[in-house]
């Protein structure tokens, strides 16, 4: 005989002949039994009392605990019943009718009794006919709306969302004839715009390669909830950069991928074998979601439309929770989010923000220009600032457009560029929208890092003396070691953060204490910028980067620290409560160097020397000074503003540049090439921003976050390096910005000839032409054969975007070997719980002589590790870790 499980599972339950039991049945023998002791007359008087709704009960006052069993049970009933008819005279979206309606359907279907006729066959079963009242049986409850039963998971579609032209030109745009339909639907939900609406937007924005088409897209949703429902504007920002908070503000959601798998199999029905199945066949979290989300078509709850803001809410819950059962925490709400996502569209988007991985190409800058662009053409209502007109803008040529546009786009990169945080951003623009105000609310603040200046690369003095030719300059040793911005306020708090805005104050405890002392005289708070680097204390040597990366990187000690440092400042960008970012670079130096002071082996100046190109000689002089003491090479920085503009313009433009540069020239070559590599700006805009960078590009003011020639680098020449391996391409990331439409980083590893797995080794970015990356972008496309699920022989912790089939092999020049912490290449051979990994990778060549199996070895990689340690200094030996350094 089968199981009662086994019946279920089979779905060919059923229903038992034998009728369903009333609440007079239950309590029939209970109430005999008093009836038959020597108070039963008065127990009988009083089950006449309450027998239909026990409201008589409630009227004597007494407590539950004086109720029997019966009363207690009638009691609840008739307050379910109440509040279920208040819930129906309020206007509740469905009738008990409805609901029941709906759920004998499902039962019917399923081959289940209804439970009108349950209710009927009940009342036979005790004999009270129709006089006996629907609730006192026990299942007439089931077609309440607040007991489950089977609702259709792809119920109610946002079809109004999802027919909004978000990708037509913002000219051509107008929110305001879709408002209103929206404005209804989110009417249920508060007023809030729903999750439906971004995730349009984001299926529009993955299906186009044109970075023109992305930023209109994503244009005409913001503009949306400007106009619409400016409190989700925030939220959607964040979501759609893949983020919930700045660099600098510690929130992880730290969820793992079991989460979600645990997630996708409870809410979409899967086991783990068809769970494993849909991985391996997509590789992505979010179309495995995707998947799973279109095949699910029942479900026990009714989903409940996401919205844009309760979505961002929610993932700062997860990554708020925190202590003892924080991971069921965590569980719950991404079970309920998944659950709740209408349609796979929305499960694959949800999911891929859970894992923190969108994938939609809507970089920073991306962001940034189509907020400036939004504001220009919107407003909340109720603001009285200015926004351009549509019809007058498409009266425009390109140029002018282009122009029209350049302001804000600059005004809204410099300010995020101050003030790197959304939430100091966004509120401003929706306050004031485009206006130069905007600098100064977001202005440069203690404890809040700019995005730091960049310098251009050069490969080697000759290039960059011609590039600086007629200017003054002041060449820098490029220490090895990390870059750091310290923050120090007027009471002495200290806060220092990375090239990439993290917080590092707890791994330089030494310099928190040392950082008020070198204040001097009329000095209350700065913004500083310096490398930080491992020194010997007693004789002031330089220490290679591996030394200070063995530094651990929370809840340091001073009395633990073993490898000492010393900053050597090179920049100042802030003092008491003033900008200096506009002034030139001779002058943030003398004031740098004026009103600190130093402290040997603890805090000094980069050692510096100025020039002009016709130098020559002492800058190469100079430049081997600083190798010869193991610097990376030398920094140079224009030192002086030109005074004339139109001479400076002149100067900047290489020959190369002002082939493209006649007026009839570049407009249809520019827009030509902004399709052909997608990058962030609009082909429209490229001859006014080119115009505008040649102009900027030798100013000597601090540029935050541009990479300009003002600054240029000098490292060690590539073509010195002796030492090259040979690796095989394993897998691959999408690329950003220009580089979106294909694979890099590229992921490497070598062979481990003793059990045939591939180590992993590094990532690598360098050294690729443009023809080189769209061959490479077909030769692995997802579509075809050379693109495979992960493989069981290659030994990673991450995981790329794509793997590829191992087929063949890659020569690499490398700047040096270290021990690694994420890379297993040669674990064992020269580190019991560490791999080696190659610092500045550079691809050389495609090996086509040679296949997989001449690969180099993890052996041949650790005989090159051994190699560069005889070489390098003594206390370098033995004593390094971290596969990075840092590029600035």
């Amino acid at each position: 005989m089968s199981t009662p499980s086994k019946r279920r599972k089979k779905n060919d339950y059923q229903a038992s002949p034998q009728p369903v039991k009333s609440l007079d049945y239950f309590f029939g023998k209970q109430r005999a039994e008093k009836e038959a002791k020597p108070d039963g007359e008065t127990a009988v008087k009083e089950q006449a009392k309450d027998h239909h709704t026990g409201t008589d009960v409630e009227a004597t006052g007494g407590s539950d605990e004086e109720l029997t069993d019966e009363q207690l049970a009638r009691k609840l009933q008739a307050q379910w019943d109440e509040e279920e008819r208040l819930q129906q005279t309020n206007g509740h979206e469905s009738t008990a009718q409805e609901d029941q309606e709906v759920l004998t359907e499902h039962m019917v279907a399923d081959g289940l009794q209804s439970p009108q006729k349950a209710s009927n066959e009940g009342e036979g079963e005790n004999g009270t006919g129709n006089t006996t009242s629907a609730t006192n049986n026990a299942f007439a409850a089931m077609g309440k709306k607040n007991t489950l039963s089977l609702q259709s998971a792809t119920a109610e579609e946002d079809t109004v969302s999802h027919e909004i032209p978000f990708d037509e030109s913002p000219l051509i745009f107008d929110p305001q004839k879709y408002i209103p339909e929206l404005k209804k639907q989110w009417a249920s939900e508060g007023g809030l715009a729903t999750y439906a609406l971004l995730t349009h937007c984001f299926v529009l924005v993955n299906s186009t390669q044109s970075r023109i088409k992305i930023v209109d897209t994503l244009v005409n949703l913001i503009r949306t909830l400007i106009e619409g429902d400016p409190d989700s504007l925030l939220p959607a920002v964040w979501l759609a950069t893949n983020a919930i908070s700045p660099p600098y503000v510690d929130i992880e959601l730290g969820l793992g991928g079991s989460a979600i798998s645990k997630a996708l199999k409870k809410v979409c029905g899967l086991d783990n074998s068809s769970l494993k199945t849909l991985y391996n066949k997509y590789g992505d979290a979010g179309d495995v979601a995707f998947e799973a989300k279109k095949r699910q078509s029942l479900t026990l709850r009714k989903p409940k439309p996401l919205t844009i803001k309760g979505v961002y809410e929610s993932l700062h819950k997860i990554a708020n929770a925190k202590g003892q059962g924080c991971q069921e925490v965590k569980q719950r709400i991404v079970e309920r989010l998944v659950q709740d996502a209408r349609g796979a569209e929305e499960s694959r988007y949800i999911v891929r923000t859970l894992v923190q991985h969108l994938r939609i190409g809507a970089v920073k800058t991306t962001m940034l220009i189509a907020l400036s662009r939004a504001f220009l053409l919107s407003k909340p209502p109720g603001s009285s600032y200015a926004t351009k007109s549509r019809d007058e803008l498409r009266k425009f040529s390109k140029q002018d457009l282009a122009e029209v546009y350049s302001h804000g786009e600059e005004l809204v990169k410099a300010s995020f560029a101050r003030r790197p945080n959304y939430n100091d951003l966004v509120p401003t623009l929706i306050d004031i929208g485009i206006d130069d105000e905007l600098l100064i609310r977001c202005g440069l603040a203690m404890h809040i890092p700019l995005r730091p200046m960049l310098g251009g690369i050069t490969r080697d003095l000759g290039e960059m003396l011609t590039k600086l030719q007629g200017r003054d300059f002041s060449c820098e040793f490029k220490y090895d070691g990390q870059r750091a911005q310290v923050h120090c306020d007027q009471d002495g708090k200290v806060t220092i953060f990375s090239r990439h805005l993290e917080v590092m104050t707890e791994k330089y405890p030494d310099l928190v204490a040392l950082v008020p002392k070198i204040r001097g005289e009329g000095v209350s708070s700065f913004i500083l910028e310096g490398e930080v680097v491992a020194v010997d204390r007693g004789s002031g040597d330089l220490k290679p980067f591996q030394i200070l990366a063995n530094r651990a990187r929370k809840d340091v000690v001073i009395q633990s620290v073993k490898v000492d440092v010393c900053l050597f400042a090179f920049d100042l960008m802030y003092l008491n409560g003033e900008e200096l970012l506009d002034r030139s670079f001779r002058e943030r130096r003398n004031l740098l160097r004026s009103l600190f002071i130093e402290i040997p082996n603890h805090f000094t100046w980069v050692k510096s020397f100025d020039a002009t190109s016709a130098d020559g000689d002492a800058v190469s002089d100079f430049f081997k000074q600083a190798t010869d003491i193991k610097c990376e090479g030398i920094m140079v920085k224009v030192l002086d503003n030109l005074p004339n503009p139109e001479l400076q313009a002149e100067m900047d433009v290489e020959p190369a540049e002002e082939v493209s540069a006649p007026k009839p020239a570049p407009k249809p070559k520019k827009g030509k090439k902004a399709k052909s590599k997608p990058g962030d700006k609009d082909p429209a805009d490229e001859p006014e921003e080119k115009k505008s960078g040649r102009r900027k590009a030798l100013l000597s003011t601090y540029e935050p976050d541009k990479r300009l020639d003002s600054w240029l680098k000098v490292k060690k020449d590539y073509n010195t390096q002796t030492d090259t391996i040979d690796l095989i391409p394993v897998g691959g990331w999408h690329g950003q910005g220009r580089k979106n439409a294909w694979w890099s980083p590229i992921l490497l590893a070598c062979r481990n000839p003793d059990t045939g797995s591939l180590e992993v080794v590094t990532k690598c970015i360098s050294g690729f032409t443009d023809a080189f990356y769209k061959a490479n972008r077909a030769k692995y496309d997802p579509g075809g054969p050379n693109v495979i699920s992960r493989p069981s022989y290659v030994e990673y912790g991450g995981e790329p975007d794509v793997w590829f089939e191992p087929q063949e092999v890659w020569e690499m020049l490398f700047a040096d070997i270290t021990l690694s912490p994420t890379y297993t290449a040669a674990i064992g051979l020269v580190s019991e719980d560490r791999g080696l990994s190659l610092r500045f990778p550079r691809f050389l060549k495609l090996r086509k002589d040679k296949s997989i199996e001449e690969a180099s070895s993890n052996a041949f990689l650790a005989g090159l590790y051994q190699k560069q340690m005889e070489r390098a200094p003594a206390e370098g030996k033995g004593d390094v870790g971290g596969e990075e350094g840092e590029e600035e």
